[in-house]
């Protein structure tokens, strides 16, 4: 009788609720998917195999294409790790809440992190039943109130800061008080819930171990399940074992050798993970998405081709990124779509599939991608896809259908205009020629601009807050 209460109970949640706030919500709320975001860091979007890349197998991250879409002209918010990551955990552009640059990571400032009122998608699952875990990288604030296990998170395998050194015996440091030079928080041990714990493998390798771990616990429990698997690999420092350096002997550049070895220490990953789905039979209960955090840098030995920029730039080689997602049974295998799609959208797809309730206050900014990748509509809306690096209106970005304006700091003369169907790479300024589409979509851009905040803490690299005490 207490189990049935439970489950009906769920379903008024999930269902007669969101009727009576008159929120439609699809026939296929009750089915509540799991959902595991898979997030590298600086990978380039050439360095996947479904992206043409030819040097560096990644067999296992080609499957979630293969068995799922491939998005060509998928994108995150922001050409930045901390930003871009803001805009996806909390499915809005983090500059409605001032996440603008990468945060500094001082433990003592409570304004450092994604602020209290926003919710991560931790947060709104947990309304629904779901148990969460983020393996990995968080950089979302270091000061204890935002600490992922009280952003909606029940387990956290990881760092709080925005990097972290790869080889084990780089990894000793107790705690941010060890900290009293610059970068020396990538020497600091990990954090299993609340406690620093120290590893004897390569870091990639045991984020991929507590990724299978969870999955197989999961398996135990009904309720429906949340993984957020942030490696920070291929991030520099460029780090590898000789296991992975083995398999790219072939390469001569050491650092493209080393980078290498990173992605596909991390596609060794993604495999194990898929195979624990499959083990415990939850392949067909689980959307998995996998992305990068924004595009290569031009520290890691990665590759944007055949796009122009790299990491910190708004250009295409910053902010468009490998993108795939599978869920077999749901959406149909093989498919290639080329409609814009931003990380913003996995929130909302996964929102409106779970039964989570969003707050009027404060909408998401992304849309449901289910209708587009099953065929119940023919395409996505021509929605505009927009930008903002930092605080400063300098440097720019908005693309609305194949047209896209951009201003970066290596492009001072105002804005230029491409039409990306005949321009992947970014090289030709069609803004004289166009100058009506120019104008309009700089106007469009103010209009959203006019909704964002200043950014609302220190930055990384803009104090010294390991000084303080002396």
């Amino acid at each position: 009788m207490e189990e049935e209460f439970v489950m009906l109970s769920r379903t008024f949640a999930v269902v007669l609720i969101p009727f009576l706030l008159g929120h439609a919500v699809a026939s296929t709320a009750v089915e509540r998917p799991n959902l595991i975001v898979i997030l590298t860091d600086d990978q380039g979007y050439h360095d996947v195999g479904f992206n043409g890349c030819e040097d560096i197998p990644t067999p296992h991250i080609d499957r979630l294409a293969d068995e799922g879409v491939l998005f060509t002209n998928g994108y995150v918010t922001e050409s930045v790790c901390g930003p871009s990551r803001a805009g996806l955990l909390t499915g809005r552009y983090q500059g409605r809440f001032g996440f603008n640059d990468n945060p500094s990571v001082d433990p003592s400032n409570p304004d450092i992190g994604i602020p209290l009122e926003e919710k991560t998608i931790a947060e709104h699952l947990k309304t629904v039943g779901y148990r969460s875990k983020i393996v990995g990288k968080w950089h979302m604030g270091s000061h204890p109130q935002h600490h992922p296990m009280r952003r909606g998170f029940d387990e956290f395998f990881g760092f709080l800061a925005g990097g972290r050194h790869y080889l084990p015996e780089e990894i000793y440091l107790d705690d941010f008080s060890d900290v009293t030079r610059n970068w020396d928080w990538y020497n600091m041990k990990l954090i299993d819930g609340y406690d620093r714990v120290g590893i004897d493998e390569y870091l990639t390798d045991a984020f991929s171990n507590e990724a299978v771990r969870f999955v197989e616990e999961s398996a135990k429990h009904r309720e429906p399940f949340f993984l957020y698997l942030a490696y920070n690999a291929p991030h520099g420092p460029l780090e590898a074992t000789e296991k992975y350096l083995s398999r790219f002997s072939n390469i001569e550049d050491l650092e493209r050798r080393t980078y290498a070895a990173m992605v596909s220490a991390v596609d060794d990953g993604v495999g194990r993970v898929l195979q624990a789905l499959e083990k415990q039979g939850l392949s067909d209960d689980t959307l998995v998405v996998f992305l990068s955090d924004n595009g290569g840098s031009l520290k890691n030995a990665s590759s944007n081709e055949p796009l122009r920029g790299h990491k910190g730039r708004l250009w295409e080689g910053g902010v468009r990124v490998p993108f795939a997602m599978r869920w077999p049974g749901t959406i149909p295998q093989g498919v290639v779509r080329e409609d814009p799609v931003i990380s913003l959208d996995i929130l909302a797809t996964i929102a409106e599939h779970s039964g989570v309730l969003i707050s009027p206050e404060r909408p998401l900014d992304g849309i449901d991608l289910l209708p587009y990748l099953r065929g119940e509509v023919e395409a996505l809306p021509n929605r505009q896809l927009t930008w903002r690096s930092g605080s400063d209106a300098k440097r720019f970005a908005i693309r609305q259908g194949d047209w896209k304006l951009v201003r970066t700091v290596d492009h001072e003369r105002g804005p230029s205009l491409h039409n990306l169907a005949n321009d992947l790479s970014e090289q030709r300024d069609l803004g004289t020629r166009e100058f009506e589409t120019a104008a309009a979509l700089s106007e469009d851009w103010e209009e959203w601009a006019s909704e964002l905040e200043p950014t609302a803490f220190p930055t990384l690299g803009k104090d010294k807050w390991w000084l303080r005490s002396e």
